[in-house]
C-alpha cells in the first residue's frame, strides 16, 4: 500500500505552498490583526481567536513576496509550531490535497540549504513547495516574539 501525505494548500499571489495538515488546527476568516510592539518584524501582530492571543506570521518577507495589505478574502491558518500556536495570513486556501509520499521531492534535491522548504510536490497544475511551521521562526525571533507576548 502507498503511503500518502495529506497537505492543506494556500496561495500567496500567483503561488501555491502547502503545510502538512498534522499541523494545522483549523482556517478562519481573517479578523483584525492587532500590532505587538517589539515583536520580529515577521510577526504582524496578535488575534484573539475564541479567546486565545495568537501571533500572526506573515510569511510573505520570508518568500520575498511583496507586502500587500488585508483583504476581507483573506484568510489565516491556525497552525501549531513546536512550541506555540500561530496564524499564518494567506490570500486563500486551495483545499487539502493528497499525494504520494515517494513524489515529494525532499529540498536537498533540489538546491541543499534550502530554507523554510521541507520538500517540493509536482502537481497537474503545477509546483506545490511544502513547509514546515516550525522553521518559520528562528530561535531569536521566538525568543523576542516570547518577550513580546509577556507584555500584553
Amino acid at each position: 500500500m502507498n503511503d500518502t501525505t495529506q497537505l492543506v494548500a494556500f496561495t500567496l499571489d500567483d503561488r501555491r505552498f502547502a503545510l502538512p495538515l498534522s499541523q494545522v488546527e483549523r482556517i478562519v476568516n481573517v479578523v483584525e490583526i492587532t500590532p505587538l510592539p517589539k515583536a520580529p518584524e515577521i510577526v504582524t501582530g496578535v488575534v484573539n481567536i475564541q479567546g486565545r492571543i495568537i501571533p500572526v506570521v506573515d510569511i510573505r518577507k520570508r518568500f520575498r513576496l511583496p507586502k500587500r495589505e488585508i483583504n476581507l478574502n483573506d484568510k489565516l491558518i491556525l497552525s501549531q509550531t513546536s512550541k506555540r500556536p500561530v496564524g499564518i495570513k494567506v490570500d486563500s486556501v486551495v483545499g487539502v490535497i493528497e499525494c504520494p509520499e515517494q513524489e515529494v521531492i525532499i529540498p536537498e534535491k533540489i538546491l541543499p540549504g534550502i530554507g523554510y522548504v521541507e520538500g517540493v510536490v509536482k502537481l497537474e497544475d503545477g509546483l506545490t513547495l511544502i513547509h514546515n511551521i516550525d522553521s518559520f521562526l528562528s530561535l531569536e525571533e521566538e525568543k523576542t516574539l516570547d518577550e513580546a507576548i509577556k507584555k500584553i
